[in-house]
């Protein structure tokens, strides 16, 4: 009887347990989508306006400013191919270390 208690006890502990680690794993991965969310949301806020010509350089495609004449690289080649030769208008936000544009919106500018 005494044996049968102490392994009902081991195996309360041991549910308890792995109770609270898929809890805690829970809360973590929530709290990782919760960051997620809110870096796009930071990202939205911080985007602004770029307008130009997408052109090639090289093998890929960037945003060839047309007031500043500066040259960005674009993130996601496969929005801007889509207007490759054409002037646009880019919502994005910019890395300033590496120079690309984070795409949130690309656009064709009439002229």
């Amino acid at each position: 009887m005494k044996k049968l208690l102490t392994f009902l006890t081991i195996l309360g502990f041991t549910a308890l347990g792995l109770g609270l680690t898929a809890m805690a794993q829970d809360r973590s991965g929530q709290a990782r989508t919760d960051s997620a969310q809110q870096q796009q949301q930071e990202d939205a806020q911080s985007a602004r306006s770029f307008e130009g010509k997408i052109t090639k350089a090289g093998h890929k495609l960037v945003l060839q400013d047309s007031s500043t004449r500066q040259a960005y690289q674009l993130d996601d080649q496969d929005k801007a191919k889509h207007f490759e030769g054409k002037d646009v208008k880019v919502v994005a936000t910019m890395d300033p270390n590496t120079n690309t544009l984070h795409i949130v919106d690309i656009m064709p500018v009439e002229k």
